[in-house]
């Protein structure tokens, strides 16, 4: 997978930028907010429909278009893949205030036709890497439910549509569990949001659990070769509710329920996950919310058993990100048949010695890498020799570095 040619339009601090990109690794070299970030984000959004640093679209429009009467922003980008030797992705952003309501529309055009969000997956699949990776040990539960679904919406449509209509339905069960709470509605009404609820919710437990199971056999190889032989990762997929193989909720000595090890179809999992809505009904409806559900699931790391979350040193939670992240990448270039595009954004520099020979040592041409960095003597003089250095400044860039 490779990007030709990047084209962006009003989207942050460039107004204007046309950009050929080639298949060598790239090194966005600059100070801090000229637009090095900003370049990663488009790509990333291109991707996803989605920007890893703020939730809000308006934030990605230039600030020059403040005055205008219909503020927008356009990504474009030229893509090579498997599928087609190249094609055009274009996502446009556009102010829409029809309803009276100010809000930002997304329009998405493949080689000049409208499509969905869903008809573009898998057509460009990227891996972020970013220092606040750290998250995935030390954050909470949602930054380790995003981790699993960014990468999984990427690669599995069955998921990404899955995950899109249970975020949707979870919010109108909420609230009639509220209206139930009031009086406003009957409880009998909740029988077709949970049969809604938990085929959904089945696929997406369902496929996290494949998913952990293969990351983990990558990712333990890495974290190997980190430590060398040391130290072992493990992953420990937790769901909020524990369907089991007997589907009776009983976890019997020599047959396990889900876990990284069995494999639970989403059949075996939806009736158990109905069961569960409807056993804590009245709990719901006194509190207003779903109890349980994949929007509730914990994903935790082990180093050698021991949770790295709560006993795992800086440097040990260092090495287990970089180890997950590359096993995310291989992931995904098994499942894709060809490697996503790698994002680091100033990662470099927060890696010792040691790290940092492992990064470098990966990136080749094989897979199309942007880094991005304030300090370029800070990687070696035999990867800048084979990297294409660019220098951004001020939503400019430029091949080579100032003098």
């Amino acid at each position: 997978m490779h990007i030709e040619h990047l084209s962006l339009t009003n989207f942050r601090n460039y107004a204007r930028l046309e950009l050929s990109l080639p298949k060598k690794p790239i090194v966005l070299h600059g100070d801090n907010a000229q637009g090095k970030t900003s370049l990663l984000e488009a790509i990333y959004y291109l991707a996803t429909s989605k920007s890893p640093y703020t939730s809000s679209d308006r934030q990605l429009i230039h600030w020059r278009t403040e005055g205008e009467v219909l503020p927008f922003t356009r990504m474009v980008a030229e893509i090579s893949n498997r599928q087609s030797p190249l094609q055009r992705l274009e996502m446009t952003l556009m102010l829409d205030n029809t309803s009276g309501v100010n809000r930002y529309k997304k329009h998405i055009r493949l080689n000049g036709n409208d499509k969905r969000v869903m008809d573009v997956v898998g057509l460009l699949t990227v891996v972020l890497f970013l220092p606040r990776d750290l998250a995935l040990i030390e954050g909470s539960p949602s930054d380790r439910r995003r981790f699993m679904d960014t990468t999984l919406t990427q690669v599995n449509r069955a998921y990404a549509e899955s995950l899109d209509k249970y975020e949707k339905i979870l919010p109108q069960r909420n609230a009639l569990l509220r209206r139930i709470a009031e009086r406003k509605s009957s409880a009998a009404e909740l029988a077709y949001w949970d049969e809604q609820l938990s085929q959904s919710g089945a696929i997406i437990i369902a496929e996290r659990q494949t998913f952990l199971r293969e990351l983990e056999h990558k990712a333990q190889a890495n974290h190997h070769a980190l430590t060398a032989h040391q130290e072992t990762l493990s992953l420990q997929y937790q769901p909020s509710f524990l369907p089991t193989v007997e589907g009776n909720g009983q976890l019997s000595f020599d047959v396990l329920g889900l876990d990284l090890h069995r494999e639970l179809t989403a059949d075996a999992i939806q009736p158990q996950f109905a069961d569960q809505l409807k056993a804590e009904q009245r709990a719901s409806i006194e509190r207003g919310v779903t109890l349980s559900g994949p929007h509730r699931d914990e994903l935790r790391l082990l180093i050698n058993a021991r949770d790295c979350g709560l006993y795992g040193s800086r440097g040990q939670a260092r090495t287990a990100v970089m180890a997950l992240k590359f096993a995310e990448l291989d992931w995904m270039r098994d499942h894709l048949g060809e490697s996503p595009i790698l994002l680091l954004d100033e990662v470099v520099a927060e890696l010792d010695s040691k790290r940092r020979a492992f990064l470098l040592e990966r990136l080749d041409e094989t897979i199309q890498t942007i880094v991005t960095t304030t300090e370029l003597d800070i990687f070696t003089e035999s990867f800048v020799q084979r990297a294409e250095v660019l220098h951004v400044e001020a939503g400019q860039i430029v091949q080579g570095t100032p003098h």
